[in-house]
């Protein structure tokens, strides 16, 4: 799997969503990662250093790229079982080659109208990817969403402005938590900090979402965060 965590919007959690997903594979799945910096703000360079300074944190493998990245993501994709991209908030040449290769591809944004505002290019950019890639999965996930019960019903009007342009949005979200920027700044994982916490469980969610999809199975019912939001929205 080669999963890029990109987007236009820059601020939505690209690179800890993509960080997350990282440690997931590697941690609690024992596969081999490839963690790849596309973004020119090295946030996922700087967090591994803290990682590789940390010696009780377990070794994830992080390389920089920028460009024509298509074929070194090509050929990570044959040694390492996961390949996770953070790709910068802006479209660009790094993000199309990496579009290019993706067999997933994961667009964070916020349920916020400056997020949303770039859903129009975004659906051109997936469109016109995909006829280079037929094989990627473009799959909105709202991120750093506002847990206050009031604010349950803009989460779910997000998700259908999203679907009206007619990208696929996933259940599972991630709601704005300290956990997250905490764990960043050390160099570590909301899974590795809290593991049965919900900062890990909203991660958890989204992989076995992204998973199932994988598989080819279909979600008839709603997660745990969309039944909630349905239910307090």
């Amino acid at each position: 799997m080669i999963l890029l965590v990109g987007g236009e919007k820059g601020g939505s959690g690209k690179s800890c969503l993509a960080q997350n997903i990282a440690v997931y594979f590697s941690k609690e799945k024992d596969a081999s990662v490839m963690l790849v910096d596309c973004d020119p703000q090295k946030t996922t360079s700087d967090w591994i250093q803290a990682r590789h300074s940390a010696p009780d944190l377990p070794w994830i493998n992080c390389v920089q790229l920028y460009g024509k990245v298509r074929y070194e993501l090509m050929s990570f994709e044959n040694h390492y079982d996961y390949v996770i991209i953070d790709c910068g908030g802006q479209d660009s040449t790094t993000l199309r080659a990496a579009m290019s290769v993706a067999t997933h591809v994961l667009l964070p944004l916020r349920p916020k109208r400056r997020d949303l505002k770039t859903l129009p290019h975004m659906d051109e950019l997936v469109s016109s990817c995909s006829m280079v890639n037929p094989k990627m999965h473009a799959r909105i996930v709202m991120t750093q969403c506002p847990s206050l019960p009031n604010q349950a019903g803009r989460i779910l009007e997000a998700k259908e402005v999203c679907r009206t342009y007619g990208l696929d949005v996933l259940d599972s979200v991630t709601f704005a938590r300290n956990l997250y920027d905490d764990s960043e700044e050390l160099g570590s994982s909301v899974l590795e900090l809290e593991p049965n916490g919900k900062a890990s469980n909203e991660i958890r969610s989204i992989i076995e979402e992204l998973m199932a999809a994988e598989a080819g199975s279909e979600n008839n019912g709603v997660s745990g965060s969309e039944e909630y939001l349905r239910a307090v929205g």
